[in-house]
């Protein structure tokens, strides 16, 4: 893999970042009338916390958008190089975990991550997706799934033949873990909620 130079890094990171830092579940939210999204669930402006507003709509454009503005941010500065397009895609993802914005307090990152995997190689996405429907058939969990998904992802790039994205896309993940401690705490515990439960 050759790195693109430091200006070029920079602006791709940059311009990734800007990318992902736009809080489409905070702008849906608040354009549909429903108020600050940050204001009630977990406060997360993630899909996940957007569908507790009872909109599935909204929440499903959450989840599209978040996963675009990796993709576009990835496959625009993969105009300059593969590598530059990686570095798009990881400045994106840590846009929408730490917007400035925001005071640095955004989503989970699960749909963004999405979003640069099918920037890097969709058919790495559509495994992702497939991981992801698989664990929650079988566990009834959202956050178990994005977990699974999220770690076996970097083993598919690697297998793919992108050694260098999959090494990136660990580094993400094991963001993405971390910002799901307290999910991780709840499975260990058992209290985690199940899809589709209420209350």
């Amino acid at each position: 893999m050759d790195l693109p130079s430091l200006p070029i890094a920079l602006a791709a990171l940059a311009i990734g970042y800007l990318f992902g830092s736009i809080p489409f579940g905070l702008l849906l939210t608040k354009a549909a009338g429903l108020g600050d999204v940050r204001s009630i669930g977990s406060g997360n402006i993630g899909a996940t916390n957007v569908l507790r507003t009872g909109r599935k709509d909204i929440a499903a454009a959450t989840l599209l958008l978040d996963a675009l503005k990796a993709t576009a941010a990835v496959l625009l500065l993969s105009a300059l190089s593969p590598e530059a397009g990686a570095l798009a895609g990881f400045g994106a993802f840590i846009g929408h975990i730490f917007p400035v914005w925001l005071k640095f307090k955004g989503g989970k990152g699960v749909a963004t991550f999405l979003g640069c995997l099918f920037g890097f190689a969709w058919p790495a996405g559509l495994a992702f997706m497939a991981i992801w429907l698989a664990t929650a058939y079988l566990s009834k969990y959202s956050s178990l799934s994005a977990l699974v998904a999220s770690a076996l992802s970097p083993v598919i790039l690697w297998l793919m033949g992108l050694p260098a994205h999959a090494l990136l896309l660990a580094v993400m993940a094991a963001i993405l873990w971390g910002k799901h401690k307290e999910n991780i705490a709840r499975l260990r515990a058992g209290t985690e909620g199940k899809i589709g439960q209420k209350g």
